[in-house]
């Protein structure tokens, strides 16, 4: 046995450049008595680069094909006291990453889990974005089908927070251009390749970056980065959503919480709150 307690670690590996592993995942990655990788030759080139032994240890792939046939074999090592060590394709575990039912199935069991964080690159993307970062919603992959698309796009057209997807480079443009024309023309960031050797970020409203995919298709792994909806609303619509509001919330605390989440002034919600107050 390790020296590690026994347990599943999430180990966060590289979305490119090799040296922003952590040391932390280094040392899990050269003691866990069992090693799980999504991709089993990027986990043993990882390994190599930074001279971590595998010592005969075990090397499993766990990925969406196989990870209901895996996951008892995992459980298994887990109950026999082992370390187990699960390391994604690049990026963090569990964030758009087959590890997901891995790791509830693990804690369902009564097993330790705990994270080595490190590589993000919807993290990555949202800092290079030069977007709010105070709030956000991860969304991951878009649904391939365009209704399904315009489906999602359409609940998450209204919500008060900065939007993070992954894109393929193959339907770039297709996606831009039904993401314009459900969310309109917002602030956005396109950011491919992140901290690799071709790293660029786009930055424009989404009209400026459609043009620019259409001229100048982007390759690689893509992360869209769309601002939230800066149309200020009309009176109705606050007042509705402060009507909803003052059913829980007192005068100054709905007004706050409809400001910030409409984007309108404040002092204006409040008037209009006071109102309401007043009309019972």
């Amino acid at each position: 046995m390790s020296g590690l307690a026994p347990g599943l670690y999430l180990v966060a590996t590289p979305i490119g450049a090799a040296r922003d592993i952590t040391l932390r995942a280094l040392d899990i990655l050269g003691t866990a008595d069992l090693l799980v990788a999504e991709d089993t030759r990027t986990l043993r080139r990882l390994m190599e680069i930074h001279g971590v032994a595998l010592n005969g240890r075990r090397v499993l792939a766990y990925h969406d094909h196989n990870g209901a046939r895996m996951r008892p074999r995992i459980l298994q090592a887990l109950e026999e006291g082992q370390s187990v060590a699960y390391a994604s394709d690049a990026g963090t575990p569990m964030v758009a990453d087959p590890g997901y039912a891995l790791g509830r199935a693990a804690r369902g069991a009564g097993h330790a889990v705990t994270a080595a964080p490190g590589p993000s690159a919807a993290l990555a993307a949202l800092s290079l974005s030069g977007l709010p970062t105070d709030r956000f919603l991860f969304a991951g992959f878009l649904p391939p089908g365009s209704g399904a698309r315009r489906r999602v796009l359409g609940e998450l057209a209204r919500v008060p927070a900065t939007l993070v997807f992954f894109e393929a480079p193959q339907r770039c443009s297709q996606s831009l251009r039904q993401i314009l024309s459900v969310l309109g023309d917002r602030e956005a960031a396109l950011c491919r390749e992140l901290t690799k050797r071709f790293e660029e970020v786009r930055q424009g409203r989404l009209s400026e970056l459609l043009s620019g995919a259409e001229l100048d298709p982007p390759r690689g792994e893509i992360v869209l980065v769309i601002d939230r909806d800066r149309e200020v609303p009309g009176e109705d619509a606050i007042a509705s959503a402060l009507g909803e509001a003052l059913k829980e919330l007192s005068v100054k605390d709905a007004a706050k919480m409809v400001s910030e989440a409409t984007g309108a002034a404040r002092r204006d919600v409040y008037q209009i709150a006071l109102r309401l107050g007043r009309e019972g």
